[in-house]
């Protein structure tokens, strides 16, 4: 049954990709971004994208039809940029939150919340404790679990791991690794800037996978502890021997975690499974142009 569905950060990476397939199975999609790390995907011709920070979601309360669902997308995510980016973090993050609480109760909404799965460190000090993007992330989370009981606000919370694929931005501060690798090497670069100590293991994730497990719990799901993420890891250097290049070593940087715990069970349970994988969409994406 088609619904009528709010995306924020709608013209992220994961929110365009989101946005373009729930209007492709049928549904009624509104998106607002406040475009401070856009996706380079085209708007999709059947959303109707609003430029507004979720500081003011309750300017949509103009509209007639209350949303059925609310994906909250809509926050800072980058984990060592946030320490210089702190005063983003709090407004994106811990301050807006509370207010996109208020309207999906107001709207009767269930939400949808992309928590941040840099809490579930292994071997480290505490995860949420890591930096202010992880702190903030997992502070909502706990905030979103009272709010619910206080207020009976139906909701599930998801958790993405080290996604990438088409639109993932390549260059600039807010670039992700495999992006900013593939296009370094695409332009002849032999040597990739690996952060030290290079062992860190992350489950790589495509951008396809994530929107399956996004909808399907987002749908099906209740409460905490969706992860979406591909079971095998690799290191970053790994991920550069898959590009046939060399490390070139970087100092450390605060925040980088290590490993991290992953454990899909309960999205599994609704049917998801991983469908793409690393190696191939490297392969790909070498053989274009």
């Amino acid at each position: 049954m088609p619904s009528n569905i709010l995306v924020t950060g709608g013209n992220g990476f994961v929110g365009s990709a989101l946005c373009a397939r729930l209007v492709d199975l049928g549904h009624s999609v509104v998106a607002i971004d406040n475009h401070s790390n856009p996706s380079e995907a085209p708007e999709h011709p059947k959303v109707q994208y609003f430029s507004l920070d979720c500081n003011k979601i309750d300017l949509l309360d103009t509209f007639k039809e209350k949303f059925d669902y609310i994906f909250h997308l809509g926050e800072y995510a980058r984990v060592e940029q946030s320490f210089s980016d702190y005063d983003k973090v709090m407004q994106f993050n811990y301050n807006a939150f509370p207010k996109v609480l208020e309207f999906a109760k107001k709207h009767g909404s269930k939400l949808v919340y992309s928590g941040s799965s840099t809490k579930f460190a292994i071997g480290e000090k505490e995860g949420r404790a890591m930096s202010p993007y992880a702190y903030t992330k997992a502070q909502n989370t706990d905030l979103l679990k009272c709010y619910s009981d206080w207020y009976d606000l139906e909701y599930t919370i998801v958790y993405f791991y080290n996604v990438y694929g088409q639109y993932e931005k390549a260059k600039g501060k807010m670039a992700t690794v495999v992006a900013k690798f593939i296009d370094l090497v695409k332009s002849g670069e032999k040597f990739l800037p690996v952060t030290s100590p290079g062992t860190q293991l992350r489950n790589f994730t495509h951008i396809d996978d994530i929107v399956d497990g996004l909808i399907l719990a987002g749908f099906k799901g209740s409460g905490d502890g969706y992860t979406i993420g591909s079971p095998e890891k690799f290191s970053v250097l790994d991920l550069v021997e898959m590009l046939d290049a060399e490390p070139v070593m970087m100092s450390e940087k605060a925040g980088n975690r290590m490993n991290g715990e992953l454990n899909s069970t309960k999205l599994k349970g609704l049917g998801w499974e991983v469908k793409r994988n690393i190696k191939d969409y490297i392969k790909e994406r070498l053989q274009k142009d």
